[in-house]
């Protein structure tokens, strides 16, 4: 029948199939079924196959068929050793075509043998195999299912192997590598790093040596395999790949190029930059200058994009800009580094000034945004790294950012409150998106530039009148929810704590410069309801000592204010929060021994000693807080009593030596010991009955001595 078809088909080679596929469906033994099969499979290769007959060539045959294929011994004499295989593969090649077949579980139990095919040898009658398992394995990763299988299933291995072994179709390979390291990036590396790593070596190698435009082709393909964790600085072959692009890179950007070629240079390098940050560049004169160079050429290319009257408009734009800012923004914190620095001081003085020109340039483009593209991602980037500058200099360009000031308001308000997705998020969600610069998160990258223009009286006044003061007070209360979301602990999220502790120096900015602004609007009254609920809560948790300190001394400065509030008239609320403000204040301090003599000295509490550093200024403005408060609260003297904090402190006074401590402290202890025997004879009494006219006279308090002397 089968010959019969072949000579009646009259080069008809569709009708021919249809003849077969009937045999398929009638054969009444093996060897009618596979001289069928020799004429479909010669089809389908040919591709002759429409989607219909696919279709009926899978219902005639089934998986089980190819199956059979895949495992069957030794094929009919005279034919090739995998002639079975190779025919149960063009079939299975065949199925994939049809996105649905192919993320069927009978394609995806095949991967290891699809595996195993390509890291085998190849000779020339296995090619049409290959190319079936490449066909096969580049429909199953465009399933859904499918990347999560193939990582699974040991694929990324077996296409660093075919890649390594430069095997016949090792440039699929590598296409089928990248598109899952673009889907699954963090999971391939945990699964096989060393196989991806000896790809990054050869890739690295040939960067380094190749003097053609293969080079620059490199440049889009290496990003891929630059992964964020874990860092290729841990490893030393790692190490070694870095050093190679570093020293390729080298090459290229320090020659003549065009555009074409310098584009994706520049985007390798902020790969490089996102991925290990500076630890790439090797220290030393050449180390420098190669990092003035790379951001030097950042600079430029933002300022000739952006001041151009359509910047974005060429193919690509968009994802060199964004590169660039990575550099610039590396740029800034090279300048600034004391410790072990990359550049020199004349170094960094050029490329500051440099920097300010390409800021110009993006504060100049942002004046130019419609309210119909707040939405684009490279608006959100631009604001970033705009945050970026605010946030370390403040003398360059003020007046461009005050001009500017209306809309970074503004867009931060639209993307906080009318497209933030938190609403519709579970707190686990929510914390899971924390820090991965979602829109909403725009204000984030703005606080710390907001925090050093609200101690300025003009920049301080666009943001009042723009209502930032709401929006900060709004934000607050949503980080504050991200950071508590975990229902039995506090989880430590670097980014939410450090936007609160920011907008907390913003608030305390606030209460400083601008008290009435803190009585007259309503959303402090809010966020002074916050701050009572909330230290209580956060002090007990070791790791959040720096935030706590900041909320104790906002919530006092801002209770000096809001002394008639509703919230602070002796509510639990306000009891719980002043017993916790003050276990922080008096805690903090504790008498050791003194190395250099027999006595006891002073000494910042163990609990406190690591965070000092960023806990001592707040904690000398929450005594001086506090001070201010127990005039104005007639029950704080009794829960000062409660807490014992006079009895501690005047054991602290008598047993240390005098002379170790220094003027500033004594003057913080003074200031709340007068304000509490003034408003209370109990605290008075305590006060004296623990000696504390001769420690008064001793440390010097003289304002103590007269208070305590008095009648």
């Amino acid at each position: 029948p089968i010959y019969l078809a072949m000579a009646s088909d009259g080069g008809d080679g569709t009708a021919t199939l249809k003849r077969c596929l009937g045999v398929l469906r009638d054969a009444r033994n093996d060897s009618e079924q596979f001289a069928a099969l020799l004429l479909v499979t010669k089809a389908v290769r040919a591709g002759e196959v429409d989607a219909k007959t696919r279709r009926q060539i899978f219902d005639a045959i089934g998986f089980t068929f190819p199956n059979r294929l895949l495992t069957s011994g030794k094929p009919p004499a005279g034919c090739p050793e995998h002639t079975f295989r190779a025919l149960g593969l063009t079939l299975l090649a065949c199925f994939c075509t049809d996105p649905e077949l192919a993320g069927h579980s009978q394609i995806l139990n095949k991967i290891p043998t699809f595996n195993d095919i390509l890291v085998s040898a190849c000779n020339p009658d296995t090619t049409t195999m290959v190319d079936d398992v490449y066909q096969c394995l580049s429909a199953v990763m465009a399933t859904a299912r499918g990347p999560r299988e193939l990582v699974a299933k040991g694929t990324v291995s077996a296409l660093c192997q075919a890649y390594m072994n430069c095997s016949y179709g090792s440039d699929r390979a590598l296409t089928l590598l990248l598109g899952l390291l673009a889907i699954a990036e963090a999971k391939c590396w945990q699964r096989d790093a060393p196989h991806l790593l000896a790809v990054l070596s050869k890739l690295s190698d040939d960067f380094l040596k190749t003097e053609d435009m293969t080079k620059f082709e490199l440049c889009e393909v290496l990003p891929h395999f630059i992964p964020l964790s874990p860092p290729l600085t841990q490893d030393s072959q790692g190490c070694e790949c870095l050093h190679r692009l570093y020293k390729g890179l080298a090459n290229i950007l320090g020659s003549k190029l065009s555009q074409s070629q310098r584009d994706p240079a520049l985007k390798l390098a902020a790969c490089l930059v996102q991925a290990c940050g500076s630890e790439w560049i090797p220290p030393g004169s050449a180390g420098s200058k190669f990092l003035a160079l790379l951001v030097n050429l950042a600079c430029v290319e933002v300022r000739l994009t952006l001041e151009e009257p359509d910047p974005l408009e060429a193919e690509g734009k968009r994802e060199v800009v964004t590169a660039c800012y990575v550099l610039i923004e590396l740029g800034i914190q090279e300048c600034l580094r004391e410790e072990k620095p990359l550049l020199e001081e004349v170094q960094k003085m050029q490329l500051m000034r440099i920097m300010e020109e390409a800021f110009g340039a993006v504060i100049f483009y942002l004046r130019q945004v419609k309210q119909e593209e707040l939405q684009d991602p490279f608006i959100f980037a631009s604001v970033r790294i705009l945050g970026a500058w605010m946030a370390e200099e403040t003398s360059c360009l003020k007046q461009e950012i005050c001009e500017l000031l209306p809309f970074l308001v503004r867009y931060a308000k639209q993307h906080f409150k009318e497209d933030n997705p938190a609403a519709s998020l579970s707190q686990t969600e929510l914390v899971s998106t924390e820090g991965s610069g979602l829109p909403q998160d725009a204000l984030r990258f703005l606080l710390p530039g907001f925090c050093h223009l609200t101690a300025e009286d003009r920049p301080r006044d666009i943001l009042i009148s723009e209502g930032a003061p709401a929006l900060l007070c709004e934000y607050f209360l949503h980080q504050w929810e991200v950071l508590t979301s975990e229902p039995t602990s506090l989880t430590p999220l670097t980014s939410t704590e450090m936007s609160l502790q920011t907008v907390c120096g913003i608030f305390l900015n606030l209460v400083v410069t601008a008290p009435d602004l803190i009585r007259r609007d309503k959303t402090f009254s809010s966020l002074m309801d916050m701050l009572l609920k909330s230290l209580p809560l956060l002090l007990p948790q070791k790791d959040h000592l720096v935030l706590a300190a900041n909320i104790a001394t906002l919530g006092l400065m801002m209770a000096r204010i809001l002394a008639s509030s509703a919230v602070l008239q002796r509510t639990q609320s306000a009891k719980e929060f002043f017993g916790a403000a003050i276990r922080f204040l008096s805690q903090a301090h504790t008498a050791q021994a003194d190395p250099d003599s027999d006595s006891l000295a002073v000494a910042v509490s163990p609990a406190y000693a690591s965070a000092w550093a960023d806990v001592r200024e707040l904690w000398f403005l929450g005594m001086q807080a506090l001070a201010g408060c127990v005039p104005l609260f007639p029950w704080l003297p009794q829960a000062v009593l409660q807490a014992r904090w006079l009895e501690g402190l005047s054991e602290l006074l008598t047993r240390i030596a005098p002379a170790s401590v220094d003027f500033e402290l004594i003057a913080a202890f003074q200031s709340v010991l007068v304000e509490l025997a003034r408003a209370s004879k109990p605290c008075r009494d305590v006060i004296l009955s623990h000696h504390g006219a001769e420690w008064a006279n001793l440390y010097g308090m003289a304002a103590l001595e007269q208070c305590l002397s008095e009648q």
